[in-house]
């Protein structure tokens, strides 16, 4: 009996045609989510390009026509835009957004094979299972499904799968720019960000709506000084004048902000948040002005992040010779900057508290983007796929402190919302870390929650 099913299984999988049920679907689903994760797709391995085209391959062989699928290299790595054509009678098209590329995993350091997708004990385990080849299955495997179906939606439904967001973001940023012929969009909706958190029993607690993200900008501070032998010193220490700089840094708090989102998340968040941390929240989303409560979010690292800009020096270099007085000496400064601020202006800032002699210089190109407006058509498209599986479930819009591909979409001009369909546990997420895994249930789970939100957004009723 146990051979006959698992022929049954490799028949449905070899045979696109064969997909009619929910089932087939998940078996499908499964199959493409472990050939993804058997490719390492981390930063200098080359192998995007090499996933990527299997994922077109798949779409080819669904019956998608060759002017719709779009395999775009660049440099080491790749990235795929497919288009579903809708019938026209809708509004402009929809982008559904993963990333194909993965952080590195050392092999030695994990207990399993980080490159091979491992069901045990009601998880699957490998590099990229929850970020993000999850949702790169799901998408491609929702298209497809969609396909087997005959669905024609009233507009094009587009997936965009980017190549390198864990390093450069160049392909995103390319897209953008040189191709947005292929991407231009009402809004797109993002698999890496948002998701629903169960509880340590394992029930769903509540789901995110990322609508905003941070920019993510790095500055170098430098303080120069002539130098000479050490047994002579003076007291113009360049080390010295850049720990009065860091010192200052350190003291400075940027100011307290706060958007539709911000508030709508600590008024949610604050009803599920037992003692002072959430009262404050819920202090704070009547009265961003309450300084009571700003005080107990700005002791909160978790929490802070969603009420300013912060900025905090994470690497350090000085000196050139320990029997000599250094030259120079430079702090590499990290900021998460509030949505809608200039990064020239918070280099301002950060000039003025250190003073006119400590140089600053800004490291690459950091691009700032804007909340996207918590649209009433968006939410309750999402609401539908997440109440589906979870009934009842509250929606708690979100900023994130970190960054992801959508900000670049934000930048140009197309709102964009983290709805990943992954509920998880906090303890169980592993994302960059070792043993990285997710729970089975909540990946098949994810297959629905993106099909039904697919169709909702689709026009067609």
């Amino acid at each position: 009996m146990k051979r006959l099913f698992l022929a049954t299984l490799l028949a449905l999988v070899a045979s696109p045609c064969a997909f009619a049920g929910p089932a087939a679907h998940e078996a499908r689903a499964r199959a493409l989510y472990a050939t993804l994760i058997g490719y390492e797709t981390s930063v200098g391995k080359g192998q995007v390009p090499a996933m990527a085209k299997v994922l077109a391959d798949e779409f080819h062989k669904a019956g998608f026509a060759e002017s719709d699928i779009h395999l775009l290299p660049l440099g080491e790595t790749a990235s795929l835009v497919v288009r579903y054509p809708g019938d026209g009678s809708g509004g402009k098209p929809i982008l559904f957004m993963a990333h194909m590329d993965v952080v590195t995993a050392k092999r030695e350091d994990w207990q399993r094979d980080p490159f091979k997708l491992i069901e045990e004990n009601g998880f699957f385990y490998g590099r990229g299972t929850y970020d993000v080849k999850d949702g790169v299955a799901s998408l491609a495997a929702t298209f497809l499904r969609l396909k087997d179906e005959g669905f024609v939606p009233a507009r094009d439904l587009v997936i965009v799968f980017s190549g390198d967001e864990e390093t450069e973001m160049a392909t995103i940023q390319d897209l953008v720019k040189n191709h947005r012929d292929l991407i231009d969009a009402e809004y797109a909706l993002n698999s890496d960000g948002g998701g629903g958190t169960l509880g340590e029993d394992g029930k769903a607690l509540y789901y995110n709506v990322q609508t905003a993200e941070k920019t993510y900008a790095s500055f170098e501070l430098t303080v120069r000084n002539p130098g000479g032998h050490s047994s002579l010193p003076r007291a113009d220490n360049a080390i010295y004048a850049l720990a009065d700089a860091i010192k200052a840094l350190q003291a400075h708090r940027f100011p307290t902000q706060w958007n539709d989102t911000t508030l709508a998340y600590f008024a949610a968040a604050g009803k599920m948040t037992p003692g002072a941390l959430g009262d404050a929240m819920r202090a704070f989303a009547a009265n961003p002005k309450d300084e009571a409560a700003i005080e107990v979010l700005a002791a909160t690292p978790g929490e802070v992040g969603r009420t300013r800009t912060t900025c905090v020096p994470t690497l350090l270099r000085g000196g050139h010779a320990e029997n000599a007085l250094p030259q120079s000496a430079t702090v590499t400064v990290n900021c998460r900057i509030f949505p809608g601020v200039a990064v020239d202006a918070v280099k301002q800032v950060l000039q003025d508290v250190v003073g006119k002699d400590v140089e600053i210089a800004t490291l690459g190109a950091p691009t700032a983007s804007d909340a996207s407006p918590l649209r009433e058509d968006v939410m309750a498209a999402v609401a539908k796929a997440v109440h589906a599986r979870h009934p009842g479930v509250l929606l708690v819009p979100s900023q994130e402190s970190g960054a992801s591909d959508g900000l670049y979409l934000r930048a140009a001009g197309i709102p964009t919302y983290g709805v990943g369909g992954m509920f998880i546990k906090d303890s169980d997420a592993f994302a960059h870390g070792l043993d990285e895994r997710v729970p089975v249930q909540g990946f098949y789970d994810g297959l629905e929650h993106w099909y039904v939100l697919a169709k909702e957004v689709a026009g067609k009723k």
